[in-house]
């Protein structure tokens, strides 16, 4: 203790409490960074304790996209693409944590009196869902902690129900057990649908003025979306089972693959598929797995594969574009989580208890993760710490 009177002890810049401005800052802001490139998250955090100006200096986006790219669902996919600029990264970071350990809140967003089979897709601030013939637009609340009870628009079209629909620019493009494809313009109610099937339209997807789509007919097309030939049939292709889901290459390269892998049981549909790269998709069907396959290696052989626990077909697959999948199954309403770099399963959420439904579809972004299953939309909420 010093006597009374005596002066204080000098204090460092920015509040380090140091008895003379912390030699750190006098390093250039360049060697600084490059000395924080190397720490961890947990010695970041601790050099954010340190004061204020280390707090602002240590949370920068550059010192935490590193180790973003090595964690689940932090909003950055295997080419470095960034799919949620505008969130700070060391807050994904964070809620990554959460998805890692299944820490998260659970909620039931919408009921239907009867049973579906729902499909959905998420676009910034709207949540689009199919309800039997239609397919509604939810907004989502400014909290974001669910969806506004009535939906902004309706789409109709079609006489039975909505199978599978894509989101294409400022259209949906629905596909329908009567066998038609609908064109709805997303602001507006203009709207074109064409005969396309003889029977349902199981899956449908759009890009670079295309529609392809699959059918229980055992045909895939390809249709024109260019003006004046909309709805022309450009190429059909014949299959040796009914087509249960499609996908368009990122590249559009024109390279048409009808057959992933060989020396499959009868019956071991592809019920869901999804690009992650323009070379590389994922894949789940009847048979329980989840499938990675590289189209530069081969289309016979899968790189890698995960099976369902329970032995249960898979109805849906996602990913994070880096490192997570999520899949939905057909038993209890089971979403579950897994890390590419495990064989097994990260973790596993029931929410159709007791009640079986499968999981038609599901949906996420670096927050939330959305189930449609036969009667209920359900919601886990992962900022929850």
């Amino acid at each position: 203790m010093g006597r009374k009177g005596s002066p204080r002890p000098p204090q460092a810049e920015g509040g380090c409490g140091a008895a003379r401005p912390s030699l750190l800052w006098a390093l250039p802001e360049e060697l600084l960074l490059l000395i924080c490139s190397y720490l961890d998250a947990q010695a970041l955090g601790r050099l954010g304790q340190v004061c204020r100006r280390l707090r602002a200096f240590s949370g920068r986006d550059l010192l935490w996209r590193r180790i973003a790219r090595g964690c689940l669902n932090s909003g950055f996919t295997q080419l470095g693409a960034d799919l949620a600029a505008g969130i700070p990264v060391k807050e994904r970071v964070k809620v990554s944590q959460n998805w890692r350990h299944g820490r998260c809140r659970r909620a039931t967003l919408l009921k239907w009196k009867r049973n579906l089979m729902p499909w959905m897709h998420l676009d910034g601030e709207y949540l689009y869902l199919s309800q039997a013939e239609d397919i509604q637009a939810y907004r989502f609340r400014p909290d974001s902690a669910g969806l506004q009870r009535r939906p902004q628009a309706i789409f109709s079209g079609h006489q039975e129900d909505v199978c599978r629909f894509v989101l294409a620019s400022s259209h949906i493009v629905s596909g329908g057990g009567d066998g038609n494809i609908v064109l709805s313009k997303v602001h507006g109610s203009f709207s074109i649908k064409f005969s396309a099937h003889q029977q349902e339209v199981n899956c449908v997807d759009c890009q670079g003025g295309i529609i392809v789509s699959g059918s229980r007919d055992r045909t895939a097309k390809v249709w024109s979306l260019s003006s004046g030939r909309v709805g022309h049939c450009l190429h059909t292709v014949q299959t040796e089972d009914r087509v249960w889901s499609i996908a368009i290459s990122p590249l559009l390269s024109g390279q048409l693959a009808t057959c992933l892998g060989t020396d499959f049981h009868r019956g071991a549909g592809v019920l869901d598929i999804v690009y992650e790269t323009p070379f590389t998709l994922l894949s789940c069907g009847y048979d329980t797995y989840i499938r990675s396959w590289d189209l530069r290696v081969s289309t016979r052989k899968c790189v890698m594969e995960w099976e369902e626990p329970h032995d249960s077909a898979l109805y849906c697959v996602r990913s994070d574009g880096n490192q997570m999948i999520a899949s939905g199954s057909a038993y209890y309403g089971v979403v579950r989580l897994w890390d590419k770099r495990q064989s097994r399963c990260l973790q596993s959420f029931s929410l159709s208890s007791p009640t079986s439904s499968p999981v038609y579809c599901l949906r996420f972004n670096t927050t939330h993760l959305y189930a449609a299953l036969a009667s209920a939309l359900h919601a886990l909420d992962f900022t929850t710490p």
